[in-house]
């Protein structure tokens, strides 16, 4: 099932919605409880700009899923967080510290799962790129050498993860305690609430690949690895 459905969004109209401010930006998006939002400057939970432009992935991830994904989920995280931190302790807190300080809470859920799916989401775009994808090069593909045996059991252990993770949620390749490692995560939960670090992710909520490839997550996932994967960004994490 998709997550929402929304009414169609034209290319000028989320262009606008993504680079615009002030009253012209609320204007064009002001339609919708989901919509985009006038980010306040100084905040520490906002709408991170894309790397690239909304349709720089296609053919492998439509335009419109993007303006569904990016402009209307993610943003919807965003406004959600928001609402839920002002005047408490978290107002000024970091994502990453809102992240950590509500892991586990069952009473502090929704506010996990609405600041998490930032995370995840604003790190899922870096993890991919026009251009992208097939084997690694540099310290990067030395440790998936040295960790899986090759690219290939590499790209096998990835792509299982990603399509046996039941339901919703992600695929990670992580760091955990000097050790390369694929993990699953469910809905919103996160590598960075057990106290892994991330290099890379991607995103199988339905919502993510539904318009474009429908029911066939396979052919997403082997798109998102042999043509977007950005092993350039798994590089800086692993090195920082």
């Amino acid at each position: 099932m998709i997550q929402k459905t929304f009414p169609p969004v034209g290319r000028r109209e989320f262009l606008i919605c993504v680079g615009a401010a002030g009253a012209a930006f609320a204007a064009a998006c002001n339609d919708n409880t989901d919509s985009f939002a006038v980010e306040e400057p100084g905040t520490t939970v906002e709408l991170p700009a894309l790397p690239y432009a909304p349709d720089a992935l296609a053919p492998y991830i439509s335009e419109e899923t993007m303006s569904f994904h990016y402009g209307k989920h993610h943003q919807g995280y965003v406004n959600k967080t928001k609402t839920a931190i002002a005047g408490t302790e978290f107002e000024k807190a970091s994502l990453e510290e809102i992240i950590k300080m509500t892991a586990g809470k069952p009473d502090m859920s929704s506010l996990f799962n609405n600041a998490a799916q930032i995370f995840n989401h604003s790190f899922y775009w870096k993890s991919m790129k026009p251009g992208g994808g097939g084997e690694p090069k540099g310290k990067i593909a030395e440790r998936i050498r040295q960790s899986f045996g090759d690219y290939a059991k590499f790209a096998e252990a990835f792509t299982s993860a990603a399509a046996t993770q039941f339901g919703s949620g992600w695929a990670w390749l992580v760091l955990d305690g000097g050790a390369l490692k694929i993990v699953q995560t469910a809905n919103a939960d996160t590598p960075i609430a057990k106290g892994m670090k991330p290099l890379i992710t991607i995103d199988v909520w339905e919502h993510a690949y539904y318009l474009d490839y429908q029911n066939r997550r396979s052919d997403y996932i082997k798109a998102f690895l042999d043509s977007l994967l950005n092993w350039d960004f798994a590089e800086q994490n692993l090195n920082s």
